[in-house]
């Protein structure tokens, strides 16, 4: 394999091992599709590099081949398995809902003990309001959510797996919180982003 490919591997392993793993939930299923993507490239390399955009390019194959993997197990490739999709939401909603809780206390006076199973009683639901709206979110946004927030990636970083410009990484960010926070009924400072 020429230099390239090399270089490439190095770069996107490990960020694809990483989005993987919270995909299928297992180091071992995570490493045996990651280095399958990656022989697969290296005998389409020519063709591949021959793309537009080989980030994006080698993106979607990644994407697709996880989504063959989970229906392969029968399960829901559209990201609402459990355990990877409530750590993608715990990460990637943590800021609206801290926002979300500050605000209710500041509007209610509760006792301790009121407040203590009020917390209890509302993590519980805002989880499950959660889940149903983050499901709902288009494809790019849950990405950079997963990306950015459950996965801890810089934009820089986000936007060199996914293929795509910074600039494109913090719109879809914006974008996405806007809706999270418009579905879950809170309210969000406009024009606000937490990396810059």
């Amino acid at each position: 394999m020429p230099p390239a490919y090399w270089a490439f591997h190095d770069l996107y392993y490990d960020p694809y091992f990483e989005y993987t793993h919270v995909h299928l939930g297992t180091e071992k299923a995570a490493e045996e599709l990651v280095d399958g993507i990656f022989v697969f490239i290296g005998l389409h390399w020519q063709h591949i590099t021959a793309q537009e955009n080989v980030g994006a390019y080698a993106w979607a194959l990644l994407k697709e081949r996880v989504a063959f993997e989970l229906l392969l197990q029968g399960r829901n490739p559209a990201a609402t398995e459990p355990l990877a999709f409530e750590c993608a939401i715990r990460a990637a909603t943590g800021p609206i809902l801290d926002a979300f809780r500050d605000q209710f206390r500041k509007e209610f006076t509760l006792s301790e003990q009121e407040l203590a199973f009020s917390e209890q009683i509302s993590d519980l639901d805002d989880t499950m309001r959660l889940f149903a709206a983050m499901a709902r979110l288009p494809e790019r946004q849950f990405d950079v959510m997963v990306l950015h927030y459950a996965l801890d990636f810089s934009t820089k970083t986000t936007a060199l797996v996914m293929g795509v410009c910074e600039a494109t990484v913090r719109s879809t960010r914006r974008t996405a919180k806007r809706r999270l926070a418009a579905e879950l009924g809170l309210a969000m400072d406009e024009d606000v982003d937490d990396e810059e």
